[in-house]
């Protein structure tokens, strides 16, 4: 079953009197276990596409599954609840809670599953699995640019999601840092299994890729094929 399906979905922003179309009929799947790249030039609807697909917004037509679930048949608790549960985000600009310890960030997302008893072991277990096991007292200013997505993977993987939704995760670092960036969250991918979902334009993203569907205008212009 593909971790998410993308049926003929349209999104259209209303800007004054005028429409303003984001997407324009994108249908795709995204299986299991794929480690998959949207590309495409600013403005052409990759972040739009990865905020359906995190339920961050609805579509104006068509339809987003996650699993087998449609989400826009869920009211605003069962969408938040869902995104709790199956998805973790990585953001380009790390999106860190500066007045919180690394760990504490980690941390964050775990304390609104009620049904977890065991928050801070797995806290403690994600930043472990980006070589951040001395720094979760460190607070954000702390770190380097690198160290802070590092915390903002560990914070995503923190509650064992299905999918990972990466937003441009490289845009804001280095070329060599970007690169073990990449090289992390591949190896993550491999060894856990775990679905990541990228919006990006850097080449590095797209050379590990084992998809590339690149976005035009808000179409699908190509889609290469897995390696």
């Amino acid at each position: 079953m593909s971790t998410v399906r993308v049926e003929d979905v349209t999104k259209e922003y209303d800007l004054g009197r005028t429409k303003v179309p984001a997407l324009r009929g994108v249908s795709l799947a995204v299986e299991k276990g794929e480690f998959m790249a949207v590309a495409g030039p600013s403005g052409s609807g990759k972040s739009t596409l990865l905020n359906l697909i995190g339920c961050q917004d609805r579509p104006t037509s068509g339809r987003v599954l996650i699993g087998d679930q449609d989400v826009a048949v869920l009211g605003d608790d069962a969408l938040s609840d869902l995104r709790a549960r199956t998805i973790g985000f990585i953001f380009q600009t790390f999106n860190l809670i500066p007045v919180l310890s690394a760990f504490e960030n980690v941390e964050f997302p775990l304390l609104f599953q009620r049904e977890i008893k065991d928050s801070r072991v797995r806290a403690e277990r994600a930043l472990e699995s980006v070589g951040l096991a001395g720094f979760g007292r460190h607070r954000p200013d702390e770190l380097s640019g690198g160290q802070r997505q590092r915390v903002a993977v560990a914070r995503a993987l923190a509650t064992n999601p299905a999918l990972v939704l990466a937003d441009e995760p490289t845009a804001n670092l280095d070329s060599a840092t970007g690169e073990a960036i990449v090289s992390l969250m591949l190896d993550i991918n491999r060894r856990q299994g775990t679905t990541f979902l990228f919006s990006t334009h850097d080449p590095r993203v797209m050379s590990h890729a084992s998809r590339v569907i690149r976005l035009e205008d808000g179409r699908i212009e190509t889609a290469l094929p897995a390696r």
